[in-house]
């Protein structure tokens, strides 16, 4: 930034408003920083008493505030990002597209490590429709040094790319009901409307539900019985405790499913397993699911639908955070159910 007249301005970047006052009229910004001077901007520059600016010159090894929100945000996004135009030196990315908002939480600590750069994100994992604002980026001075914007993009490219939304694949899910109570009809299954609103929402299909004793065979069954159908999503209700009449785990096993986990550190849902058979998902859902507008069904299902490989340490990573509060209003997700990993 140097002191500059304003006869010899031209082609220069304004480092602050101008403001030009008409008495009893307005008062306001007559040209914003960042405006590059033309030889049309002097005459009324100097007709509201500038004739000495502060500027920007590109040449000296600085980069303009813009210009850096610019590089950096366009280094940082991934698919199904889109970026505004600078606002006050500042851009947000949007999501371009319904989906699941992945951040790579290592390289934005790095990149918010480089000076005079800041990077600010909502929660990682989270369900975002399109158009939702989802992170903010600018340069703290008006000019930044182009070695801490170089800098911030050599972040960006080792660990492309920083945000990404990816879409839910539309799958085909198959419920398994379990318990002797609904199957003889002594009390109504409430369970089946909940996953299939739930699924509906995220764009799949429900194949059908099956609903079975607490019978190991009749539940193995069931669950062969979607996979012969081709469903790509199988969901197993109830039975999830440690009751003798509660088989669903040891069903799952026997149908030949690899388990990632039994059990996870959330308050709803832990007695929530996670298992494959080959490339298909299979869910043991706890009852709580039914009646807690959040819990762990919508920390982990979204995931698997977008593709992410969920393992066991990300279900570990899942008890900072996993503690439902049980507010009166349930304000889900703008809390912190299941954001702390």
């Amino acid at each position: 930034m140097k002191t500059i007249h304003v006869e010899h301005a031209v082609g220069t970047v304004l480092c602050q408003d101008i403001t030009r006052i008409i008495p009893g009229e307005c008062k306001g910004p007559a040209f914003r920083r960042g405006h590059v001077v033309t030889e049309a901007d002097i005459p009324a520059l100097l007709d509201i008493g500038k004739e000495h600016l502060y500027v920007y010159d590109p040449r000296d090894g600085y980069v303009h505030e813009d210009d850096a929100a610019r590089r950096i945000a366009t280094a940082a996004a991934g698919p199904g990002i889109e970026m505004t135009t600078p606002v006050e030196g500042k851009i947000t990315l949007r999501a371009a597209i319904d989906g699941l908002v992945q951040i790579d939480t290592e390289a934005l600590f790095r990149l918010n490590s480089v000076p005079d750069v800041i990077f600010g994100t909502i929660h990682t994992n989270q369900l975002a429709r399109k158009g939702r604002g989802l992170a903010g980026t600018r340069v703290i001075p008006l000019v930044a040094r182009e070695e801490s914007v170089a800098e911030a993009e050599r972040v960006l490219a080792e660990h492309p790319p920083l945000i990404q939304v990816l879409p839910l694949k539309p799958c085909r899910v198959g419920i398994v009901t379990t318990g002797s109570e609904i199957y003889k009809g002594r009390i109504k299954d409430k369970f089946g409307p909940v996953i299939r609103e739930k699924f509906t929402g995220y764009g799949s299909t429900i194949v059908g539900q099956t609903l079975v004793s607490d019978s190991q065979e009749m539940t193995v069954n069931a669950i062969r019985d979607f996979l012969d159908q081709d469903a790509d999503f199988i969901v197993v209700t109830g039975g999830m405790s440690v009751d003798p009449d509660d088989q669903t785990p040891a069903s799952i096993r026997a149908a030949g499913a690899e388990v990632v986990t039994y059990g996870a550190p959330t308050f709803p849902g832990a007695m929530f397993m996670l298992a494959h058979i080959g490339d298909v998902p299979v869910v043991g859902l706890p009852g709580c699911v039914m009646y807690y507008k959040a819990s762990i069904f919508d920390l982990i299902v979204p995931r698997l639908l977008a593709g992410v490989n969920v393992t066991r340490d990300d279900i570990i990573a899942l008890g900072h955070g996993g503690y439902c509060e049980n507010c009166a209003q349930c304000k889900y997700p703008a809390c912190g159910f299941g954001k702390g990993a």
